[in-house]
């Protein structure tokens, strides 16, 4: 950012912004806001995060980890969200994480924030990709009686991973496309399925059962729950919000794409 007086920030163009970095603009701008903002609402998914590892919060933990497990996990997310973007507005860079690492630490800590982050995108995309094989071969054997086999599932589970690395060869317009069109789903399609679970059941549970009931199939001290077992418990519960609530970064690594000023209010120094 320059400036013509002390205190008052001077907007800079994006492309002069990020050659100022030492860095050449190379993703065309073919995303606006609700485009970027559709690609970490997407990669976060409520559907598919939620509903593979429902399972894995309600045996270790219950209700209580998964209803204060949103609500704990989301506020710290909400915190590491809030510093991703005051960094992005000053390094508006395509692969941001590395980038930034290496600008305001060393070259050294951008090597591992890019590998640690590499391995994360292959983990979660692997779970996903899985989980939405299952689900996909379930409702193939119910239609059209298609095996319900490791083998099957692992056939299908090829055949989505390819797909999606195709996808994303093509235009980054097409990839933002299916993201917007995604987030729409998402919104609508929790909604339903709220007013479903509010409207269908003839009886729902109470606030004390919700907020409260700790269950515990961990398989570590019986049915125990107290003391360290409860800990344990309910750091494991965790896992469902946390597996969730993850990717939102991908909004920042696509910030050079996005039609959105990288000049902001921000007026943080950066570091060569």
């Amino acid at each position: 950012m320059s400036s013509d007086a002390p205190g008052a920030a001077v907007p800079m163009d994006d492309t002069a912004q990020l050659h100022r970095l030492g860095y050449a603009q190379e993703l065309f701008r073919s995303m606006g806001g609700f485009q970027n903002f559709a690609i970490s609402f997407t990669i976060i998914s409520i559907l598919a995060g939620c509903l593979t590892s429902y399972y894995i919060g309600f045996s270790q933990g219950g209700p209580v980890a998964i209803t204060w497990g949103w609500l704990i996990v989301g506020g710290f997310c909400i915190f590491v969200s809030l510093a991703l973007g005051e960094i992005a507005s000053t390094y508006p860079t395509a692969g941001g994480l590395y980038y930034w690492s290496s600008k305001l630490g060393s070259p050294g800590w951008g090597w591992f924030t890019g590998w640690f982050n590499l391995i994360g995108q292959i983990a979660v995309t692997a779970a996903i990709g899985f989980g939405c094989a299952i689900f996909m071969t379930s409702l193939f054997n119910l239609w059209w009686n298609y095996p319900n086999s490791f083998g099957w599932i692992y056939f299908l589970y090829g055949l989505i991973i390819l797909g999606a690395g195709l996808i994303n060869m093509f235009k980054v317009s097409i990839t933002a496309t299916l993201n917007a069109f995604s987030a729409w789903w998402h919104m609508i399609g929790v909604v339903v399925l709220v007013a479903i679970m509010i409207i269908v059941p003839d009886h729902h549970q109470s606030f004390s059962y919700v907020f409260g009931q700790t269950i515990n199939n961990t398989g570590l001290g019986g049915t125990t729950t107290h003391g360290f077992i409860y800990i344990y418990v309910f750091l494991t519960g965790l896992l469902l919000a946390q597996y969730t609530i993850t990717g939102y970064d991908a909004s920042a690594h696509m910030s050079e794409a996005s039609q959105l000023s990288s000049a902001s209010s921000c007026s943080w120094p950066s570091r060569s």
